[in-house]
């Protein structure tokens, strides 16, 4: 059965690109999601989101009819569900995940879906999740068979496909990274490769869906691994008054050690959010990933601290200004270089708790965002220009370009990516 139309659950920075990228395939697109004001602008045929290249794919899409965006779920004939997994005790030593979004989905679709349709799940989820979602639609759909009862045979089709781009590359890295389908059947994963040929020129390579939502929660708790490595690292050198930076490049100097770059924390909806679905799971089991979760967390205290020692040197070299005279300048509140999302940003985070304990004003330099979101009202957004003038303690929290091509020289300066050491 070909794939006339297709429904994309979820239009943020991986639903919207993907739908995007379906429909500038002339392939009919239903983009759904909850939020109006993104639909709204999406039918515009602007977006809501920074992702280069996007705005002008998605603007022709919705031009020639193509994409069109709505709030209720349409039938069509496949159905991918790209919607957040958050935790439902972020505060707790082992976060657990939180599949309410997609079973809210699931019973989204649930009243449109057919005979021969499939659905897939992108969003990252904890292993079983996607059985879940399959139970889910076979708890709503009685009168349609699903793959854990009735296997090849079934009715729907379900499989696992996780996402794997980089943001600000997510439009290229579509089309040419390899994709990851996990079927819960042999037929749910050729079905699912014959969808995504319709764009990707990677290899798409066929698992199961336990294995292919443990493929992308290994895949960033690698990095987390390593870059906990390289925090650890900093901070000891820190300790003994070692440039870490300089330290890194000699190391890496050798043909077998490839150390990462440390910074303030580990952020963005991946690599901070996935390997603790692994820790859910397996407690006893996952040590080594558990600690780096930890270190990375702790990461952003360390800076903290650090702003905090640099004050008290400002006002011991002023003894005339008082604590409500100091300016902090915080570099960066994006959680990586050269893009606008601030989820999960230890950078964001970092910010706001200096500006909940320091007396004086602190500002934050976002040169890829307009304004601040609503809820804060404690920084300041200023640019680089005025941040870097009228500042006394200078913290960078992210090598966006436009830093890499300035540089702050003041003895109250905590880098934590190491451009303007």
């Amino acid at each position: 059965m070909s794939f006339n139309t297709i429904s994309v659950i979820g239009l943020g920075y991986i639903g919207l690109p993907t739908a995007a990228m379906f429909a500038s395939r002339r392939k009919k697109v239903i983009g759904v999601d909850v939020n109006q004001h993104a639909v709204d602008i999406i039918n515009q045929g602007q977006i809501h989101i920074v992702e280069p290249d996007l705005d002008m794919i998605v603007h022709a899409a919705v031009t020639e009819g193509y994409l069109r965006a709505t709030l209720e779920a349409e039938p069509a004939d496949a159905f991918l569900i790209a919607v957040p997994t958050p935790f439902k005790n972020s505060e707790s030593e082992i976060p657990e995940p939180d599949l309410t979004y997609i079973k809210k989905a699931s019973e989204s679709i649930a009243p449109v879906i057919k005979k021969g349709d499939l659905v897939i799940l992108e969003s990252t989820s904890p292993v079983g999740a996607t059985e879940k979602m399959s139970e889910w639609l076979a708890e709503l759909r009685t009168d349609l068979t699903f793959p854990q009862n009735s296997g090849e045979d079934s009715d729907i089709n379900i499989a696992h496909c996780p996402e794997r781009v980089l943001p600000g590359h997510v439009v290229r890295e579509l089309v040419e990274n390899d994709r990851v389908i996990g079927g819960m059947t042999a037929k749910c994963s050729a079905r699912a490769v014959e969808l995504y040929r319709t764009f990707v020129q990677g290899e798409c390579v066929i698992t199961n869906a336990r294995t292919a939502e443990m493929a992308k929660l290994t895949e960033n708790s690698c990095r987390d691994v390593q870059i906990a490595f390289a925090n650890e690292l900093s901070i000891i050198c820190d300790k003994l008054d070692i440039d870490v930076w300089e330290l890194i490049s000699l190391a890496n100097r050798h043909p077998r050690i490839n150390i990462l770059q440390p910074g303030p924390g580990v952020g963005g909806h991946c690599i901070a959010v996935d390997p603790w679905f692994i820790v859910s799971n397996t407690p006893e089991e996952a040590q080594i990933i558990h600690t780096a979760r930890k270190v990375n967390d702790a990461k952003p205290q360390w800076v903290i601290n650090k702003v905090k020692l640099a004050i008290v040197d400002f006002l011991q070299s002023n003894p005339s200004k008082t604590a409500k005279d100091v300016v902090v300048a915080c570099y960066g509140l994006a959680f990586k270089p050269d893009i606008d999302d601030l989820r999960e940003s230890p950078a964001l985070n970092i910010s706001l708790s200096i500006a909940d304990f320091h007396a004086g004003k602190v500002i934050a330099v976002e040169p890829n965002i307009d304004a601040l979101p609503n809820n804060i009202d404690n920084l300041q957004l200023k640019s680089f220009d005025v941040a870097s003038h009228e500042a006394d303690v200078h913290l960078l929290l992210v090598d966006h370009k436009i830093f890499k091509e300035s540089k702050i020289d003041s003895p109250y300066l905590i880098d934590t990516k190491g451009i303007w050491k």
